[in-house]
Parts: structure tokens; C-alpha cells; sequence
């Protein structure tokens, strides 16, 4: 079955045209030009992934995806024009999975989606991974923490994945742009930090356990693991 993406842009010529490109890389594709008009589709639920775009007549775009978090982990890739730092840490820190400022190839929007969703789906012959008091269920996607669900959206779900199945292995900014993102260079190394630093957070006291590398990256050390002599 194809894929549903929801554009949520006021720009109808924009839309147009990247309706026709996704569609054409085999994606279900429709629009809504206001923030409200997007919540109100995605409560109905059938979608695999939003372009969302800062700049909205009614709701700004840092606002409708703070409401899309509030009720689900959808994958998100914010559009907009305004480039600063700021915003693209804003955008992040609120749960967008990607983040593309105009102007921009339609191509590279395309495969930005189907990077987020190839993250979202990618399949292991692994079933859990456990580090008491963590449980990462890698069929339900799921993790909890002293039992308890711990909320957390598809990106920052395989980050964590990634790092905990290699303890005590460094992982360099690069390293994981490459493997968690699914492409390199062209996003900034501070996409990692911004999400490492959420996750952290959501992890609480364990949150320690992710350990910063000094001029590398980062490592997954939990509670007790000693590095081989």
C-alpha cells in the first residue's frame, strides 16, 4: 500500500508541484493551506508522514508541531524560508524529524521523506534490547523505563537504538547522520546534538548513560558496563 504524506502549506503553486513529485516516487499526497485544516486531517488518522511549513496564516508552524507531539510521533519535516539557527533548534527541540529552507529542489524533499520514512520501518532480527531499567522493543517501537512508556518520536527511537546496541562504541556527528538520518553532510552535525539533548531529557536520570566524546560524538554507556581490557 503507497504511503500518505499531508502537505500543510498555504503556498498553492508549492504544493502543486511537490504533490506531482511525490506522487510521482509512488506516494499518496494532499494538502491543507492552514494549520487547523492539517490537525483536523491527521486526527483521522491514515497518514505516514507530514511537510509542515513554518509560516501558516492562522497557527504558526512551531505551534502545529508542537500539537501533532502532543498525540502522536508521526515522522514531520518542517518547510520554510526563514534559515536561521534558532529556528531550525526550535523546530527540533519541538520533535521535527528534518527541517528544508526554501529555496529547494523538490528532488531532495522527496528523498528527505523517504529518508524519515525508511528510519520509521526499517526492520532488525533483534526483538528487545534490555539494560535494566531500559527496554527498547524493537517490533512493538516502543521503550520503557521502570516500566513505564517512555514517549519518544521515530528519530530519537532509532538514535537510541543505534547507540545502545554498541555499547561503549563512539559514535561520531557524521557516523550518526549517516546511519540514523540516512544522509550526510548536508545537515548540520547540531541536528545530533539538539536530539541527543532530548532524548536525554526524556530518559531522565538514565539520560547519563549517553555519554558526550569530546571532539567525536557520542557513546551509549549504561549502568555497569566496563570497556574490554
Amino acid at each position: 500500500m503507497a504511503e500518505r504524506v499531508l502537505l500543510v502549506d498555504d503556498d498553492t503553486r508549492l504544493t502543486a508541484m511537490l504533490s506531482e513529485y511525490l506522487a510521482a516516487a509512488g506516494f499518496l499526497v494532499e494538502s491543507r493551506p492552514t494549520g487547523q485544516g492539517g490537525l483536523a486531517a491527521l486526527e483521522r488518522g491514515g497518514w505516514d508522514a507530514v511537510v509542515l511549513d513554518l509560516m501558516l496564516p492562522d497557527l504558526e508552524g512551531f505551534e502545529v508541531c508542537r500539537r501533532i507531539r502532543g498525540q502522536s510521533d508521526i515522522p514531520i519535516l518542517m518547510l520554510t524560508a526563514r534559515g536561521e539557527e534558532v529556528d531550525r533548534v526550535v523546530g527540533f527541540e519541538l520533535g521535527a524529524d528534518d527541517y528544508v529552507v526554501k529555496p529547494f529542489s523538490p528532488r531532495e524533499l522527496v528523498l528527505r521523506v523517504q529518508a524519515i520514512l525508511r528510519r520509521e520501518g526499517q526492520e532488525t532480527g533483534e526483538c528487545r534490547i534490555v539494560y535494566d531499567p531500559l527496554v527498547i522493543d524493537l517490533e512493538a517501537h516502543t521503550v520503557r523505563l521502570k516500566g513505564k512508556e517512555v514517549g519518544l518520536t521515530s528519530t530519537e527511537f532509532k538514535l537510541l537504538q543505534r547507540l545502545a546496541r554498541r555499547p561503549g562504541r563512539a559514535f561520531s556527528r557524521d557516523q550518526l547522520l549517516s546511519e540514523v538520518w540516512g544522509y550526510g553532510g548536508d545537515l548540520e552535525t547540531r541536528t545530533v546534538d539538539t536530539h541527543v539533548k532530548r532524548l536525554r531529557a526524556k530518559l531522565g536520570e538514565i539520560g547519563a548513560w549517553i555519554e558526550t566524546v569530546r571532539g567525536l560524538g557520542y557513546r551509549f554507556r549504561p549502568a555497569g558496563f566496563e570497556f574490554p581490557e
